[in-house]
């Protein structure tokens, strides 16, 4: 794996989003800090943190629970991945960092 995929640059955060919104079960998650998500963030989704990524349970008891997850680059959403696998959320994908996304951020 090169470094440019081990960043999340190799994932398409415009796809990842186009499945988020064709499952009315799924979430897209920021895991960016609260000023970043407030800077521009995707409508429809929260934000927890990276930092707090552990809290996840108070907003998600469902671990079937299909998650999108994005960040700047992908690679905090990386990590928020993999922590969500290792506490059993079974449908947790890295969709990349919101620096690709073409549509409209919302402030």
């Amino acid at each position: 794996m090169g470094l440019f995929n081990f960043l999340g640059a190799g994932t398409d955060i415009n796809s990842g989003v186009s499945k988020y919104k064709a499952d009315p079960q799924a979430v897209l998650l920021d895991v960016r800090t609260p000023p970043e998500y407030r800077s521009g963030h995707i409508e429809g989704s929260i934000n927890i943190p990276l930092d707090k990524i552990s809290t996840i349970d108070k907003k998600i008891k469902d671990k079937n629970t299909p998650l999108y997850v994005y960040c700047q680059s992908g690679a905090r959403s990386r990590q928020a991945v993999s922590y969500l696998t290792q506490a059993g959320f079974v449908k947790a994908e890295n969709i990349g960092g919101i620096s690709r996304y073409k549509g409209k951020a919302m402030r």
